[in-house]
């Protein structure tokens, strides 16, 4: 059954990334797809398109709410799907799971890059503190030095997830909804402070209807460099001003989840200005909605 799952979902994948006119690498696509066969029929499944150039010419495959028991990043290290690294981003993951609670874990991985980020996610009624993660050795400085200003919107005591990117070296920090931070003037002041670009009002708009956002820092500068509003919508139009045509070619044209919710992302940095990814479901799993503090009815409305 595992090996059925996992032939499905690579022809899926396969299919969508041709929707996009990228060209899915089997060589690298399939030991990723293998090495997680066993948990895909529990796991939530998306694809994801994204409108700015560092994404352009790939499709991101996630697999979302993997069981705690088996380290993603160990289990592809182990397999030779990702090179060792003595960079602290190596150990990160690991240096979490000895320090907290983890519920489960999410996977990205890219049909022309591989493997390339991994998530782990607390209990849904167990957010974690941020002065407790910033101590994390091979955690980045930044997360300390900007613990001020995480504190001074009310986001101390509201990480839901932390993600790593290995192939650029850099986290994410998520937190959830905090009503006062999606109010345009709390938009702005944040982005100010973080000396981001000013927001759009495309931008503003949309972190009204998120549910919330997540922050990316490196090992390299204490500065944030990127912050992204999350929203669930079943019509990525309706928050949206405007979807890139091979985008919305895509959400129209891909043959799976066209009745679930789509995620969608608006982000900002001062180096790729404003540009949005969109999650399209492969496999749904109302449970990861919970995880996220929030549900279809109320985001979709």
């Amino acid at each position: 059954m595992s090996r059925k799952a996992a032939e499905e979902l690579y022809s899926a994948i396969e299919k969508s990334a041709g929707l996009l006119d990228v060209t899915c690498n089997r060589d690298v696509v399939w030991p990723i797809v293998t090495a997680f066969e066993d948990a895909l029929p529990q796991a939530a499944i998306l694809f994801r398109a994204a409108t700015d150039e560092r994404h352009a010419g790939e499709l991101n495959c996630h697999l979302m709410m993997l069981p705690p028991d088996v380290d993603p990043y160990a289990l592809v290290l182990s397999k030779g799907l990702v090179p060792e690294t003595d960079h602290p981003v190596g150990a990160l993951l690991s240096d979490i799971e000895e320090r907290f609670p983890v519920d489960g874990y999410g996977i990205d991985f890219g049909v022309v890059k591989g493997f390339q980020k991994a998530w782990s996610c607390f209990p849904g009624d167990d957010m974690q503190r941020l002065p407790e993660l910033a101590d994390v050795p091979s955690m980045p400085r930044g997360l300390a030095e900007n613990a001020g200003f995480f504190a001074r919107y009310g986001l101390a005591e509201n990480v839901t997830l932390i993600g790593i990117d290995y192939g650029h070296r850099t986290m994410n920090v998520y937190f959830g909804e905090v009503d006062e931070c999606l109010k345009p003037e709390a938009v702005r002041s944040m982005l100010r402070d973080m000396e981001m670009p000013d927001p759009s009002d495309q931008l503003l708009k949309f972190a009204e209807q998120s549910f919330g956002f997540y922050a990316t820092l490196s090992w390299d500068s204490p500065k944030i460099q990127r912050f992204c509003y999350s929203a669930i919508t079943r019509d990525p139009a309706a928050l949206l001003e405007r979807v890139e045509p091979e985008i919305e070619h895509f959400l129209k044209t891909v043959p799976y989840g066209a009745d679930d919710p789509r995620v969608v992302y608006f982000a900002t940095s001062p180096a790729d200005g404003e540009y949005s990814k969109i999650n399209s479901y492969y496999q749904w799993r109302p449970r990861l909605v919970r995880h996220m503090h929030t549900s279809v009815s109320e985001t979709s409305e």
